[in-house]
């Protein structure tokens, strides 16, 4: 049995979702760094054992394997869009805004065997933020895997949902700030933030919080899925997203999607959620007011796309299918 270096630096679901799906067909070794140094002779005896490495994402944790993988012959397959391909200057986001950063994801790129994004947008990005030309990038939309089944009758509770780690940066990136600010503005409705918090940015949401914004801090799955099935709405006012995936879960759980009609959201959303043309706390309420007013019928509809546009199926014959490409070069 074939044998892949799994090389990545998060313990994200979607990170694990393509690592079942190789493991089903070959051997993994996993090579996890968290940090930005790495030990390099753990990354080499890994790459030597490895008939490909298998990467998520162009940064600093995949910048010797890749190298090495590249010196020593071994085909490789990096999978690319988010950080290492945006450029987003006026709120500080993306590794293409120069430096030895956008230098080092520019060398993983140009030296793996297969690139491979999750969406459109990002392969749009990587044409406009990087000088790799787009045929070498290809499209594979990740899958969504559905824990929830069909959707329980009757109306939802008026409650507007968000999920994501806290840290300063992602108050605007990610849209933190004005999702906890909206709530000023619809007092019967509960908006819950999920996640960890990794700095004092908890403090600012907190002060701007009203009595009906609850933190809950880090969920299991099993109540994070409660959690989803409660909500009506779900809120990522993202300035950047590669896809989404969070995103896509809340809508398989039927909540209506209420997202910036920016870069992938539009791409995943499609016409079962509202989208909206500002950050501001304003915009994000009004989008929350919409999508409460569109009734369960919504949620119905923004669950059917995510089954019919982004099936598991997809994913993993994709997936397994650009692998063995690559290692039969």
């Amino acid at each position: 049995m074939k044998r892949i270096l799994y090389v990545h630096s998060r313990k994200a679901s979607f990170v694990a979702i393509d690592r079942e799906i190789l493991a089903g067909a070959y051997e993994i070794e996993d090579l996890y760094q968290p940090g930005r140094v790495p030990n390099p002779w753990r990354v080499l005896r890994g790459v030597l054992r490895a008939d490909l490495v298998f990467g998520w994402f162009a940064s600093w944790h995949t910048f010797l394997p890749i190298t090495l993988a590249w010196l020593l012959r071994r085909p490789s397959v990096m999978i690319i869009g988010g950080f290492d391909t945006a450029n987003m200057p006026d709120i500080g986001y993306g590794y293409q805004q120069g430096g030895l950063r956008r230098w080092a994801s520019r060398w993983i790129m140009n030296r793996a065997t297969r690139l491979v994004t999750n969406s459109e947008y990002s392969r749009s990005e990587v044409e406009r933020n990087t000088p790799i030309p787009p045929e070498r990038v290809t499209v594979l939309h990740h899958g969504v895997p559905d824990p929830f089944g069909a959707l329980p009758a009757g109306p939802k509770e008026p409650l507007a949902l968000t999920v994501g780690h806290l840290v300063r940066t992602t108050l605007e990136q990610k849209g933190h700030r004005p999702f906890v600010a909206a709530a000023a503005s619809l007092p019967d409705v509960r908006f819950v933030f999920v996640g960890r918090w990794h700095d004092d940015a908890i403090e600012e949401l907190r002060a701007l919080a009203g009595p009906n914004v609850e933190f809950t801090g880090w969920l299991s799955d099993e109540d994070l899925h409660a959690m989803y099935r409660r909500a009506s709405v779900y809120v990522q006012a993202s300035r950047h997203e590669g896809f989404g995936l969070a995103v896509a879960e809340a809508m398989l759980a039927g909540c209506v999607p209420v997202v910036m009609n920016v870069t992938a959201m539009p791409e995943v959303v499609g016409d079962a959620g509202v989208l909206i043309d500002s950050q501001s706390a304003d915009a994000v309420a009004a989008g929350v007011r919409r999508a409460l007013e569109l009734g369960p019928d919504a949620g119905a509809r923004a669950r059917e796309r995510i089954l019919t546009e982004f099936p598991m199926e997809n994913r993993s014959d994709g997936l397994l299918r650009i692998v063995g490409q690559t290692l039969a070069v």
